[in-house]
């Protein structure tokens, strides 16, 4: 059996209703929109490539905002739009961990 992506990434974009921490009050839709577009752009999406994807609640809040790179199930934390990139261009170009970024 064969994946049908080199990479699936998917985000959580978990809105909590009790008010308590969530991905979604930490600007995770935004950062969805971004590595997204910034995939496409590159011509990194597509069969065989890579694919963004929304989640939900991964059960991590307090570590988050939160996404996860798998075949490896790489969990990673980000701060802003420069480490996506980062993770874009070292993992999902490169192969290689963004290990400051791993949770």
């Amino acid at each position: 059996m064969t994946n049908h992506y080199q990479y699936h990434v998917f985000f959580c974009l978990n809105q909590r209703e009790n008010g308590e921490a969530c991905c979604a009050d930490k600007g995770a839709e935004a950062a969805f929109d971004h590595m997204k577009a910034h995939v496409k752009k590159l011509g990194l999406n597509g069969k065989d490539k890579v694919r963004i994807n929304r989640a939900g609640c991964f059960d991590r809040c307090a570590e988050g905002p939160i996404l996860v790179v798998y075949p490896q199930a790489i969990w990673y934390t980000y701060v802003d739009n420069d480490d996506l990139d980062e993770i874009i261009e070292s993992h999902l170009i490169h192969g290689k961990v963004v290990e400051r970024l791993v949770i």
